[in-house]
Parts: structure tokens; sequence; C-alpha cells
């Protein structure tokens, strides 16, 4: 904390962390493609470090034409095997057709995006702010609500804990500890 900010336990213990949680992360996030990058990335997180999916994000910004649904849900063959050679992303074959599959999820639905994963937000005045990180919850009911609803839809790599991180990441939960200069009034 060089610039003596009391931040949630993970915020500042790497310079990609400290701007990602000051400036991003619990931020109400709105519009289809914002959400849908956010998504796609939470589920390429699955297994791995979330520093590795903040470090390689202009990357998978260039290789998913930066996460317009409509472009990649045209993504084919040739564009999967573009990916999978793709170092400047994670290469993960079950999470490349993922994002795709979802791509083309989101063209079917009869509601906007941003209105189908809003929907699910509990309301903040129900929920208290954590106290530590270890009050921070990995899924709720609403996380199991919205992951269900989202495989209904077609969607895939979306489990509750994905629907939460993704949740956390775009505001529509608020998980700042309590002694973090993002919770103070």
């Amino acid at each position: 904390m060089t610039d003596g900010r009391p931040r949630c336990g993970w915020g500042d213990s790497a310079p990609e962390y400290v701007d990602y949680h000051d400036n991003e992360w619990g931020v109400p996030l709105h519009g289809a493609v914002p959400l849908f990058e956010r998504l796609t990335l939470e589920a390429f997180q699955s297994g791995l470090s979330w520093l590795i999916i903040l470090r390689k994000r202009e990357g998978f910004r260039r290789a998913f034409a930066g996460f317009d649904p409509a472009r990649v849900a045209a993504f084919g063959p040739d564009d999967v095997a573009r990916l999978l050679a793709d170092t400047a992303i994670v290469r993960n074959r079950a999470k490349i057709d993922a994002a795709i599959r979802n791509a083309r999820a989101v063209a079917e639905l009869d509601t906007p995006l941003d209105k189908l994963l809003w929907s699910f937000a509990p309301d903040p005045a129900g929920r208290p702010r954590p106290a530590t990180l270890a009050d921070v919850p990995a899924v709720t009911p609403e996380s199991t609500a919205m992951a269900k609803e989202l495989k209904r839809r077609g969607f895939t790599f979306v489990g509750p804990t994905t629907c939460y991180a993704m949740m956390q990441a775009t505001g529509m939960v608020d998980d700042h500890v309590a002694t973090c200069w993002r919770a103070m009034p």
C-alpha cells in the first residue's frame, strides 16, 4: 500500500490488482459488450489466478473482437484454430468453445444481456458489508439462480462460483471489506 490506502486483502498484492481493485472491481457495469467480456474472462479464470487473466486482458480483447457478442458468435473453425495458437490468451479449447457458444446464446436472448444478468443482483440494503475476506462468499443463492438460468438459455462455463465472481466484478454485489477505502463513505 504505497499510497497509504487500506484495501481488501488481495487488492495491493500486484500493481494490476491495485488498479483493478481501485477502479473496476465492485463498480456497477452495464452494456452487453462489457458484461459479455466479464462473463467470458471469469470463465477463462476458472482454475487460474485472476492476475493471469488481467495480464492477458488486452490479448483477449484483440483475440475476441473486443468481446462484441455478435462478432464472436460468428467465429468458426478457423477462428478456433487461431485462438488455440494465440499465446496472448489462455489457450484452453473448452473455454474458447464456451466463449463462442455463450456469444451465440447472447444472440438468442429474448431480453438484453444487461437486463438478464442484473435481474439477479440482490438488494444491497439486505446485505451487510463483509468485515473480512473470510466473510465473502464464493456462491450465493442469487449466483446459483443466475447460473441455472444461463445454462437453461444455452450458456456454458457459468457455474455459481463463476457467476458470483462476475457479480462482484460488475458491481452487482459490493464485497469490499469494511476497512477498505472503497467501502468507506
